[in-house]
């Protein structure tokens, strides 16, 4: 069994690494390498490979699918940029870092990390040549905190699918999710405005370029940016995404005291299941926010969404199949036997894997899904905190941001930054600081959750 499943991990990262097959269908490939050798009665390999994609997809697919429209939606029409206006106003002169660390943070929620930088980093820029702080201490807490809920939250398509391999209950992973998230982006966010005095670097005025001046200037008393073009309103904006949060959490509130059962709590609970509280977000996303957009336009904004959801949605049922194998051939208990008798907590398996695959293939969604694929069956056979096991995925994924990775290129490459080191320095080394964070964090909640 061991041998079987140390074959078929490293298959699947070879198949990634050095082959054209997609990671869907590597991970395929895996699991059917782990039943084969590992013992398995052939003809129940495809039957466990069906049970596990499906059941992993059914929980969370039709949320994806949600998830990813509202994004689109969010994306198209300005929700963004009027919350981190919104937030500059809030924080006041002197703290735009932290406006731009919270715009990252809700922003990242429904919209993936790349597009998010990508729309609101403007804003970061503009601030910068404003204020004469640097852009690395202004549009660095951005990419942090967009990155770090991007691997956290869900009805992101990755920790949404690590949700659902790992059984957990989506409500209660985006509550946690957000305290677990809270630290990580404080202390990145920290790095990077002492980074921001190492690396001081402005817009120029030509737009196109940028400037190292001698010193650090300030420019004193500056007034609030006003949108560049016409925004939805702040309440417009954050009813679409803190309706559902909301919701959900209310739901969990009325399980904790036990009125679920009663007429009103009934009505809680059927809103505050993450399905229907991410549809009603969807809902308001589409009359609040699109009320300007035509039927064609907003219809295509939404389809062109899942179309991106597509390849993920189909990783992570590839995920889940793979950890049906591992259930079914008896690899996971076994391997959870082995791990119990040694002093590793079981714990930090998941984020191990998911470190390794991050930073040998460069995506921190396909580190967490394989980690959870792998190690699921695992924790569950050793009566580990599932929920646990879902964020050491998760935080594993966010491991050292270098050269393979998408997000590291367009974080520098808006930030103007050019040299190898100081890209390094600039988000390679932040990232770190959020995944090690992330690992203090899942070790001290390890000693209470059980």
């Amino acid at each position: 069994m061991l041998i079987a499943l140390f074959i078929g991990i490293v298959l699947l990262i070879l198949l990634i690494l050095k082959t054209k097959v997609h990671p869907f269908l590597g991970l395929i490939i895996a699991a059917v390498t782990i039943g084969l050798i590992g013992g398995m009665d052939p003809t129940k390999i495809p039957s466990s490979i069906i049970a596990g994609f499906g059941g992993t997809l059914g929980s969370i697919g039709i949320i994806i699918g949600f998830g990813v429209m509202m994004g689109q939606i969010f994306d198209k029409t300005g929700a963004a940029e009027r919350m981190a206006l919104t937030f500059i106003k809030l924080f006041g002169k002197k703290h735009e870092h932290w406006a731009m660390a919270l715009t990252g943070f809700i922003v990242s929620i429904p919209i993936f990390c790349d597009s998010g930088f990508v729309v609101v980093s403007p804003i970061a820029k503009a601030i910068s040549k404003k204020t004469r702080r640097s852009i690395v201490a202004i549009a660095g807490p951005l990419a942090v905190g967009l990155v770090i809920t991007h691997s956290l939250i869900p009805p992101t398509p990755g920790p949404l699918g690590v949700a659902g391999t790992f059984g957990v209950d989506v409500g209660q992973f985006i509550l946690w999710g957000i305290v677990i998230a809270i630290p990580m982006t404080i202390v990145a966010t920290l790095y990077s405005q002492w980074l921001g005095k190492k690396i001081y670097q402005l817009p120029a005025d030509n737009e196109e370029g940028w400037e190292r001046p001698a010193q650090i200037q300030d420019a004193g008393e500056v007034d609030v940016l006003s949108p560049s073009r016409p925004l939805p309103s702040a309440f417009e904006s954050f009813l679409p995404l803190l309706a559902p949060i909301v919701l959900i959490l209310l739901n969990n509130i009325f399980s904790a005291v036990g009125i679920s059962g009663t007429g009103f709590g009934k009505i809680i609970t059927f809103l505050g299941t993450p399905i229907i509280a991410v549809g009603i977000g969807l809902l308001l996303a589409i009359f609040v926010l699109g009320r300007k957009m035509d039927r064609k336009t907003a219809l295509a904004e939404m389809e062109a969404g899942i179309r991106s959801a597509g390849i993920i949605i189909l990783v992570t049922g590839g995920g889940g199949a793979l950890g049906q194998i591992l259930k079914d051939s008896g690899t996971g208990n076994y391997v959870a036997e082995l791990l119990a008798q040694t002093a590793i907590p079981i714990i930090i398996l998941p984020f191990l894997i998911a470190t390794i695959v991050r930073f040998v293939q460069g995506s921190g969604t396909v580190a967490m899904i394989t980690a959870a694929g792998i190690c699921a069956p695992i924790l569950e056979a050793a009566g580990a905190n599932m929920m646990l096991g879902a964020f050491a995925a998760c935080i594993g994924s966010l491991f050292f941001s270098y050269f393979n990775d998408s997000y590291f290129w367009v974080v520098n490459n808006l930030m103007g930054i050019k040299d190898t080191k100081e890209q390094i320095r600039n988000w390679s080394v932040t990232s770190t600081i959020a995944w090690g964070v992330g690992l203090v964090e899942l070790l001290i909640l390890s000693i209470f959750m059980h």
